[in-house]
């Protein structure tokens, strides 16, 4: 079944990590046999298995904080450098796309093309070598690499759709996880601005300070490319029932995230991830659908190789091909044909459709 894939993190990948994409996962994780570090020689994504897992689109993030605090690789000591490592990230995927591997979608009538594309090749028999390119649909996680609110059409015109405004800590525009800080002063324009270009606007980090300034003042379609359940896993970074619902109302979508802390309360980072199977990520899309009462708001955004690699993921997981085991659980828990459908690729379809084509 096709795969819609809210979050992946491969320019980061690609650049920071210094991955080749384009060699399989198991290549991969031969070259980084000796390297020392979270995650390394234990990756789970590349184009081959994405391919082999029937992702026909991701969206594909730029991420390079510069929050003050500076860290290796992924938060920088000002903004200028930040501006620059995104660029540098998104012209990795016009590279790509300029090789044929993948294809930028960045308006309705392309994706129709791209999907219809896709679905004639998995009813012709799904031949891994003879596969479309990959869609990549490009979203920015924490928008420190903007300049200012008024930059932001340029970034809209470079192919940028989707924004979440911040990321982990005290963010240029607003109070990530693991803060209780609202929007900054350079929040309300920016989300004024994403309003007026129609850029859809990411959830998923924000403080819960935040999230309710943010959705006060946005008044165009939102999602949660990566988010879980706090009801199940109390922490800050998932979101309450009473967030879902306000999603649910806006008649958004959430991706529901394969990151194991996110999965099992209390889970300490460096733990065995023995006893967390992808049936705990379908927890929490029931929780979603039950919550809501329907199917319409839950789908994937697995954060694989999110800084993170098979040592936190959920332990029947070995590439990302395997998000083809989902169907058959979800239908194990009694979801329909066309649920599950809707869960693996159709939700963000709609959300897509809804923001592109109006």
């Amino acid at each position: 079944m096709l795969v819609i894939d809210a979050h992946l993190d491969l320019s980061w990948n690609a650049l920071q990590w210094n991955r080749d994409l384009l060699e399989s996962v198991y290549t991969i994780r031969a070259k980084e046999g000796r390297m020392a570090g979270k995650g390394r020689a234990g990756n789970t994504v590349a184009l081959p298995e994405m391919r082999k897992g029937r992702v026909a689109l991701s969206f594909a993030t730029m991420l390079a904080r510069s929050t003050g605090h500076t860290a290796a690789h992924i938060d920088y000591g000002s903004q200028a450098q930040a501006y620059g490592i995104a660029h540098g990230q998104l012209a990795y995927y016009r590279g790509l796309e300029a090789d044929g591997h993948i294809r930028i979608i960045a308006d309705g009538g392309s994706l129709r093309g791209h999907i219809n594309e896709w679905e004639r090749w998995e009813a012709e028999g799904a031949i891994e070598d003879a596969s479309p390119p990959l869609g990549f649909a490009l979203s920015m996680e924490g928008a420190d690499p903007i300049r200012d609110p008024a930059q932001l059409e340029a970034w809209w015109a470079a192919g940028l759709r989707l924004l979440g405004p911040t990321h982990y800590g005290p963010g240029r525009y607003a109070g990530g996880t693991g803060t209780e800080l609202g929007l900054s002063d350079l929040g309300k324009p920016l989300l004024q601005e994403m309003s007026r270009l129609g850029m859809l606007l990411d959830l998923t980090h924000f403080s819960d300070e935040a999230f309710w300034e943010a959705v006060a003042i946005y008044d165009g379609l939102v999602l949660a490319s990566h988010n879980n359940c706090r009801a199940l896993v109390p922490h800050q970074r998932q979101f309450s029932d009473e967030q879902l619902k306000l999603i649910f109302e806006r008649d958004g979508v959430i991706g529901a995230a394969f990151d194991i802390w996110m999965l099992e309360p209390g889970f300490i980072r460096g733990s065995s991830n023995e006893a967390v199977f992808i049936d705990d990520v379908v927890d929490h899309i029931d929780h979603i659908c039950q919550l809501a009462g329907n199917s319409r708001h839950a789908a994937i955004g697995t954060d694989l190789d999110g800084g993170f690699g098979r040592e936190q993921s959920p332990c029947d997981l070995d590439t990302i091909a395997d998000l083809q085991q989902l169907p058959a659980k979800l239908a194990a828990r009694g979801y329909s044909e066309a649920d599950i459908k809707d869960i693996m690729h159709g939700n963000w379809l709609r959300l897509l459709y809804a923001a592109w084509e109006a």
